[in-house]
């Protein structure tokens, strides 16, 4: 049984259990780099040999007999490292898969501590929290935000910057019953000046900011403060971090952790929203990573305004609409309805009333289309909205339906 659904909830760990996981991420890191760096020698090796988990996983043993700091670590763990660089790399092999070379991991990046299910217990103390047992560190306590149904395959421990987390991989059994979605269909328009638009509605979605203006002068004061720090650092201690710049640097990432929180949260409420209420959903084909591509250009053809175009990809990112197609992918098929991507070119210059395709109708970066050939006038994402609609419907997904919103049919 695999997992085919995950929950993520909020982690309380005592002192003395927050200092043990700190370490236990450290010794993750260690265990994966090592590993990448036998196997990248392996291979370009004379022999071309190519290491699998199931052989380090010998040499694994026998490391954790000479040194303390990777004994602590439970085998479990490390062994579950091995394995996901093995997915790793059939996920770079994969012509299918977008997945590139795996990378070393940094000692200040994203770090966090795999469990096998059979080693992870949950009991539920009251109706909001409960603890999980966790080998090695007992029970932890964790606030129940939703109820776990199913069968826990995998756990995960990681912290950000507003504390410790467990995401638990759950096997769902499949309804004996295919669910069907009647709703009607929508065309989905994503944009920055309006975050989305709807087919079937006559007003936009637009995202709140997720920032208020104090929150914004409080992150650009401590950005700021941080970049002052680092110089007198370089200047005055070769470079070493002082106790209040680091402090300062647990501040920005709280500041950066709420606000990735905040846009999960609109992302979810929109997809859910979507997925619920309407049959088949139609997005266009956006490849985000060529949008957001800099401008800055070489030496020999240096680019121009890139300021403004770096501004511009903050904004796409900061939107997450390769999010929202890969919330709505899993959602739609949970909730019996599909996914369809359409080919983007032309759904924001063609007239959805007459059909044709004519740029002079959308003049500027305006709100407003007006066809220069049958006189209709709408607003322009709400146009492009039902053109993504109609090209959804009439030719069937041409592009392809999606479930795992990677794209692949």
């Amino acid at each position: 049984m695999k997992a085919n659904t995950a929950s993520r909830l909020r982690l309380y760990p005592d002192s003395v259990q927050a200092e043990r996981l700190v370490s236990w991420t450290h010794t993750c890191r260690a265990v994966r780099n090592v590993a990448l760096a036998e196997r990248v020698w392996a291979y370009r090796s004379a022999r071309r040999v190519t290491v699998r988990a199931v052989d380090q996983c010998v040499e694994l043993t026998e490391a954790r007999r000479e040194h303390e700091w990777l004994r602590d670590l439970p085998a479990q763990c490390a062994q579950r490292v091995l394995r996901q660089l093995d997915t790793a790399y059939d996920n770079f092999w994969n012509p299918a898969h977008p997945a590139g070379f795996p990378r070393f991991k940094r000692k200040r990046g994203r770090q966090g501590v795999a469990f096998p299910g059979q080693a992870v217990r949950i009991r539920k103390v009251s109706r909001r929290m409960a603890q999980v047992w966790l080998p090695k560190l007992g029970w932890v306590r964790l606030r129940l935000a939703r109820p776990i149904e199913g069968v826990v395959r995998n756990a995960a421990v990681s912290q950000d910057g507003l504390g410790w987390h467990i995401a638990f991989g759950v096997h769902q059994p499949e309804p004996v019953e295919p669910l069907v979605n009647t709703g009607p269909p929508v065309g989905v328009d994503l944009g920055i000046a309006c975050s989305v638009f709807l087919s079937s509605e006559e007003s936009e979605r637009q995202r709140p900011d997720i920032f208020s203006p104090g929150e914004k002068k409080r992150l650009r004061g401590l950005e700021q403060r941080k970049a002052r720090q680092i110089v007198y650092a370089k200047r005055h201690s070769r470079g070493r971090y002082s106790k209040r710049l680091r402090r300062t640097i647990a501040q920005i990432a709280t500041m950066k952790a709420r606000q990735s929180r905040r846009r999960a949260d609109w992302n979810h409420k929109l997809t859910a929203d979507l997925a619920n209420n309407h049959g088949l959903i139609a997005i266009e084909n956006l490849c985000v990573s060529n949008m957001a591509r800099s401008a800055k250009g070489t030496i020999e053809h240096p680019g121009r305004q890139v300021l403004q175009k770096a501004g511009l990809n903050r904004s796409i990112y900061d939107q997450g609409w390769f999010e929202i197609r890969r919330q709505l992918g899993y959602k739609a098929k949970r909730s019996g309805g599909t996914l369809v991507v359409v080919p983007a070119p032309g759904t924001s210059q063609t007239c959805a009333e007459c059909g044709v395709r004519d740029p002079d109708s959308r003049r500027g970066c305006g709100r407003l289309f007006a066809c220069v050939h049958c006189g209709h006038t709408d607003h322009a994402d709400r146009n492009a909205a039902i053109n993504i609609r109609d090209r959804a419907l009439s030719t069937a997904g041409r592009a392809g339906p999606t479930v795992s919103g990677h794209g692949r049919s």
